[in-house]
Formats: C-alpha cells, sequence, structure tokens
C-alpha cells in the first residue's frame, strides 16, 4: 500500500524532504514539473513508514501521508 503522495504539481524542488527522511527514499526527480523545477519523487514506496517528515518540513504542502488503520474485530 503506497503511504506517500506527492503533488509533483506542487513541488519546488527545494530538497528540504531529502533531508529529513529517515530511510532516504526521497530524491529528486530527473523531470522537470510544469512550473520548471526538478520535484521529489520516492524510490521505494514499501520503504516508507508513514512518519511525515517530508510533509512536515514541505513549505507547500506537497505530501499526502497515508497510515494503515489497524482493523479491530468486535467480538
Amino acid at each position: 500500500m503506497k503511504r506517500v503522495v506527492i503533488d509533483q504539481t506542487r513541488c519546488k524542488g527545494c530538497g528540504l524532504c531529502t533531508q529529513v527522511c529517515p530511510r532516504k527514499i526521497l530524491v529528486l526527480s530527473n523531470m522537470v514539473n510544469a512550473n520548471g523545477y526538478h520535484p521529489v519523487q520516492c524510490t521505494d514506496d514499501e520503504l516508507c513508514m508513514g512518519c511525515a517528515n517530508c510533509a512536515t518540513v514541505c513549505p507547500v504542502t506537497a505530501f499526502e501521508i497515508y497510515k494503515p488503520m489497524p482493523i479491530v474485530v468486535a467480538s
């Protein structure tokens, strides 16, 4: 399940998120977005632990973080 979603049209390629990612799975892309920036991309969605450090430091709110919810079964 994908835990991090990056709006690459909003990203300005500042790289702050790449510095705070504990798994070092965020990198600046070689691609250029419509605004002329190199947006960030996640290299391995499976390694993302959903810590939300990237979303916290992002000045343009380009991140959405999803954490799996535990299933509670009523007995």
